[in-house]
């Protein structure tokens, strides 16, 4: 049984690699997930897994988990200018690779951002991204973990 004053996680579901690692670690602690895409997700019969349906517009996705998170909330995301929106509101927000976005990192997260887009933009940059490994699921289901244990304390 989840209390209201519980954290809820919500996910930037499309594209999201780590959704099962997700909901089994939102298990174990009790939490309820929200799954927040375009469409595409198999809607689960499990009442601690909603699943939220969202425009196929640009980021509807994001600016549906902007407006409904509050603080002490868990938000993954890989979108860098989500993660500094629900930063902003007090959430606890993670990467899929396990990085943590705080009030600390997430201004050179963005900055680093923007430089990157510049270079694709540019051609100076080819926008590759590695593989994710099984060690990428590990260091993101500890880091999930220790937030969830972190995010119950009063």
């Amino acid at each position: 049984m989840t209390d209201s004053s519980d954290p809820v996680i919500y996910v930037d579901a499309d594209a999201c690699p780590v959704k099962e690692e997700i909901i089994r670690v939102a298990d174990r602690h009790g939490l309820v997930v929200t799954l927040v895409s375009n469409g595409g997700l198999r809607p689960s019969r499990d009442p601690m897994i909603r699943h939220v349906v969202v425009p196929k517009s640009a980021d509807a996705a994001d600016d549906w988990i902007a407006e409904e998170v509050k603080e002490g909330d868990i938000v993954v995301t890989q979108d860098i200018p989500l993660a500094a929106r629900c930063v902003e509101k007090g959430a606890l927000v993670l990467g899929n690779s396990g990085r943590e976005h705080t009030p600390e990192t997430i201004g050179m997260a963005v900055a680093m951002r923007d430089l990157k887009q510049h270079l694709r933009e540019t051609g100076e940059d080819r926008g590759y991204n590695r593989a994710f490994s099984r060690e990428d699921r590990s260091v993101f289901l500890q880091a999930l973990d220790r937030i969830c244990r972190r995010s119950k304390r009063p």
